[in-house]
Parts: C-alpha cells; sequence; structure tokens
C-alpha cells in the first residue's frame, strides 16, 4: 500500500526542527536592494506569464499617508514571498519589510528588508513581533505578512489568523500615532497562456489610530480574518468565470512570434462570428 505524502504540517517549521536561530536587524543596503530586484525580479518572470494587480488605488489614495502600512496576504506557496517582494517594490513603492521564518537559511535577505521569527516557542517568536513594532516608524515603511502563520493549501478555508498581526498593528498606532492594514487576496491559476499568472487584489484599507487601536485583540482578529476571507472568496468566483476585467499588469511576458501570430488570427476569428 502507497503511503501518503503529506503536503502541509499545522507544525511551523522552526519548531518542527527546533533549531537555534540568529537574529538579524532588517536593513536596506542599495547594493543589495538592486541586485535583489532584479533577481527577483527575473524569478517570477521567467515561471509566470504576468503578475496582475487589482484596485491599487486603495492603497495609493485612501490610506493614511502618515502611518506606515501592514500588508497581509494568504501563504500558500513557495512563491508567496517573491511575489510580495515584487509588488512592494514595483506597485506599492514602499520600503519593504518581511518576516521570514528558517531565516538562517537566507541570511542575506536581512539586507534587503528581511527579519526572522522564530516559532519554537512563543517567548522568540514575540521577540521578532516586538522588533517590527520599533522598526516600523516610516510612513513610507511596509510589513509583508502572513497572518495564518503557516503555509496553507490553495483556496484553504476556513482563514484563520494567528494574533501576531493585530498586536503589530495595535503597537504601531499606539507607539506612532496610527497605521494602515491593507488586505491583499492573492491567487495563482491559468488563465489562457501556457504559464500561470499571479493575480492579486487589494481590498480597502482599515486605518488604525491610537484611539482606535485599543480593541480586544482576539475579536479583532477574528472580525479581519472574516473580512479577508470574504475578499478571497470575492476574487476567486470573479476570475473562475473568466472575468479578469480591471487588474493591470505589474509585468507581462512578450509572446513570441508565433504565438503573436496564434493570437490575433483567434481575435479575427473571434471579430468575424461576432458580425454574424
Amino acid at each position: 500500500m502507497q503511503k501518503t505524502e503529506k503536503l502541509y504540517s499545522d507544525i511551523p517549521p522552526t519548531r518542527l526542527r527546533n533549531r537555534k536561530e540568529k537574529f538579524r536587524k532588517a536593513h536596506n543596503f542599495a547594493f543589495w536592494t538592486w541586485l535583489a530586484d532584479r533577481v527577483f525580479f527575473r524569478m517570477l518572470s521567467h515561471r509566470f506569464y504576468a503578475l496582475r494587480i487589482k484596485n491599487l488605488e486603495a492603497f495609493k489614495e485612501r490610506r493614511n499617508k502618515n502611518y506606515p502600512s501592514i500588508i497581509y496576504a494568504p501563504h500558500m506557496n513557495w512563491w508567496d514571498g517573491i511575489v510580495g517582494y515584487n509588488l512592494m517594490r514595483r506597485s506599492f513603492k514602499v520600503i519593504p519589510r518581511m518576516m521570514i521564518e528558517e531565516m538562517n537559511r537566507f541570511p542575506l535577505f536581512s539586507f534587503i528588508g528581511a527579519f526572522p521569527v522564530n516559532k519554537a516557542s512563543a517567548q522568540e517568536a514575540i521577540k521578532s513581533l516586538k522588533y517590527i513594532v520599533d522598526d516600523l516608524h516610516d510612513p513610507n515603511m511596509a510589513l509583508w505578512i502572513f497572518p495564518q502563520g503557516i503555509v496553507r493549501p490553495p483556496n484553504y478555508r476556513p482563514i484563520e489568523f494567528q494574533t501576531g498581526l493585530v498586536y503589530v498593528a495595535q503597537n504601531v498606532a499606539k507607539k506612532y500615532g496610527g497605521v494602515n492594514l491593507i488586505p491583499l487576496a492573492v491567487n495563482y491559476t491559468f488563465l489562457r497562456e501556457d504559464r500561470p499568472e499571479c493575480l492579486a487584489e487589494v481590498g480597502e484599507p482599515i486605518i488604525l489610530t491610537a484611539e482606535t487601536s485599543k480593541l480586544d485583540r482576539h475579536e479583532f482578529t477574528q472580525k479581519i480574518q472574516k473580512e479577508f476571507e470574504q475578499l478571497c472568496d470575492e476574487q476567486l468566483q470573479t476570475f473562475s468565470k473568466g472575468e479578469v476585467t480591471g487588474y493591470e499588469y505589474v509585468f507581462r511576458q512578450d509572446l513570441p512570434w508565433n504565438r503573436k501570430i496564434e493570437k490575433k488570427l483567434k481575435n479575427v476569428a473571434m471579430e468575424n462570428v461576432e458580425e454574424q
């Protein structure tokens, strides 16, 4: 009898491996940022036909620009962090901060805005949360976080948040006057091309101030996770019907000549059918 492969675990990797993790502060060194911009973009554009984003104006126009931001998204696969970095640099245009588990495997990431989180114990994890509360002082900064705290299967339901997101948000709001919470639905799918596409949809910002941040942490966590699940469900329902109206390209592959000809012939055929 063939043994079933276990693809997902409820135990965080740092707790599972129980290895000592060295804490590294996040920096933004110009050379390493320049290099990461090109390497991570090349990685994404090599594997995906396109990266699209919808409702970017919610971030650009409806957040409070006097406060830093926390962008939170689902965690489904290895590409999530690469997508997050590209969106922060190319679309949101912020100074990036990313919380990475097992960062001892990628120590250079500390040079481009990443810092580690060790979930081997609650005491170790809280060190990272306290660090980012102090560090997230610049209104041009944004923390990218996966509030589920662990990799889950695509479109896993119900979406359940750990309380770290709200802990950071409440304490940043108290310390610096306010913070923007930016929900981001992300999904990977094949549309009409031979490579998959990544679609990201920005939800409406939630602006916490020092006054409004005095909420019960668990109740507020349940509230935003419910709203986030609704955003993700609506995105899935929309593009599963073939509707991608409103999405802007962050990048799109330049098709080879034979695919361009094929595409033009298909468009001509469709126009002829519509005229009849």
